[in-house]
C-alpha cells in the first residue's frame, strides 16, 4: 500500500508535468530514459479516473517537451556529426531514407522517423547536419510532436479502462505497452533486414555479358 501511494503521489505531484518535460527533451539525445513509459502511465491513470485537465498538461508538457528535444538535437547535428554515431550503424536503412527525403520533403522525413526506434535523434540530428534551415524543421518537428504526444495520449486513452485508476495497473500497463511496442518494430527491421539479403543481388554488366555467350 506504501508503494501504491507513493506512486499516487508522484502521478498528482505539481512537478510531474515540468520533470515528464524534462524527460522527454533530454529523450531526444540521449534515447534511454522512460520518458514514454512514464508518459502512457499517467495517461492511462488520468483517463482511468476521468482526470481532462490532468490529460491536457500532459499533452501539453510531451508537445513543449518533445519540440525542445528536437531543437536539442538539432542544435547538436549542426555542431557536430558525433551525434549520429552509435545509431547510424543500427539503424542503416533509416538513416538512407531519412537522408533521401530530409532535403526534398522534411516533415514527412521527421514525422516517419518519429515513429521508429531511434528515429527522432537520427531525423532531428540529421536535419541539423545537413543545415537545413530552422523555418523549414520547426513545421515539420511541431507536426511529428504532436502526432507522437496524441498517440502516446491514445495509449493511455486504451489503457485507462483497464488500470482503473490505480497508479500501479498504469505503471505496469505503460512498461507492457513500451515493450511491446518496441519489440513489434525491432522484429518488424529485423524481418525488413532479412529480406533485403535474402533477395537476388543484380548482376554485374560484366558478368552478364560473359553469362550471355
Amino acid at each position: 500500500m506504501d508503494l501504491v501511494a507513493a506512486f499516487d503521489a508522484v502521478l498528482h505531484s505539481v512537478w510531474l508535468l515540468p520533470v515528464l518535460a524534462l524527460l522527454i527533451a533530454v529523450d531526444a539525445p540521449f534515447p534511454v530514459l522512460p520518458s514514454e513509459t512514464l508518459l502512457m502511465s499517467a495517461s492511462a491513470a488520468a483517463f482511468g479516473v476521468g482526470d481532462m485537465p490532468a490529460v491536457a498538461g500532459l499533452f501539453l508538457a510531451a508537445l513543449v517537451g518533445s519540440l525542445l528535444g528536437d531543437l536539442i538535437a538539432f542544435g547538436l547535428g549542426r555542431s557536430s556529426h558525433r551525434v549520429l554515431r552509435g545509431v547510424a550503424d543500427t539503424e542503416c536503412g533509416l538513416t538512407a531514407w531519412v537522408r533521401r527525403n530530409l532535403l526534398r520533403r522534411p516533415e514527412a522525413a521527421l514525422i516517419g522517423a518519429r515513429f521508429m526506434p531511434g528515429g527522432r535523434l537520427i531525423s532531428t540530428a540529421a536535419a541539423g547536419r545537413v543545415r537545413l534551415p530552422l523555418s523549414r524543421f520547426l513545421p515539420g518537428s511541431l507536426a511529428s510532436s504532436a502526432l507522437w504526444s496524441i498517440y502516446m495520449l491514445v495509449v493511455g486513452l486504451l489503457l485507462g479502462p483497464i488500470v482503473g485508476g490505480n497508479p500501479l495497473l498504469s505503471l505496469a500497463a505503460g512498461l507492457v505497452m513500451a515493450g511491446l511496442t518496441a519489440g513489434g518494430f525491432t522484429l518488424g527491421r529485423r524481418l525488413r533486414a532479412r529480406r533485403r539479403t535474402a533477395a537476388p543481388r543484380p548482376m554485374p554488366a560484366g558478368e552478364l555479358v560473359l553469362a550471355r555467350r
